[in-house]
């Protein structure tokens, strides 16, 4: 079963090409700059840049989408300490520093438009 999670980027490329290059993601649709669909096991991303399509669209309220926020995916890594600086040199930012919790060792990366992944190691 494939689990489906939109993102919205300000950048569709280079967060795709961030994807593909650090995480490992495969290049499934790109339709850049406004959209690109991309892979990674069981997990589709979508990267919707603000304003292309139906999902970068405001609500009837007129809130726009927006990057960021603490919703996120979960990767599961072998070294969260050397994955978060692979990732660090690769683009991303650190939202939080890599800490033992009940999981197990977990770090949270922003991507170059600051939405959040999670890495975690057992």
């Amino acid at each position: 079963m494939t689990v489906t999670v939109r993102y919205i980027v300000d950048d569709a490329a280079a967060a795709r090409d961030f994807y593909r290059d650090a995480l490992g993601f495969t290049v499934e649709v790109d339709m850049a700059p406004g959209f690109v669909m991309i892979g990674r096991g069981e997990l589709r991303l979508l990267l919707n840049q603000l304003g292309a399509g139906g999902a970068g669209q405001p609500s009837d309220a007129g809130a726009a989408p927006a990057p960021g926020g603490w919703n996120r995916i979960q990767l599961p890594v072998d070294d969260v300490v050397a994955e978060v600086a692979r990732l660090v040199a690769a683009g991303g930012r650190v939202r939080t520093s890599p800490v033992r919790g009940n999981g197990g060792v977990q770090a949270v990366v922003d991507d170059p438009a600051g939405n959040p992944i999670e890495l975690i190691s057992t």
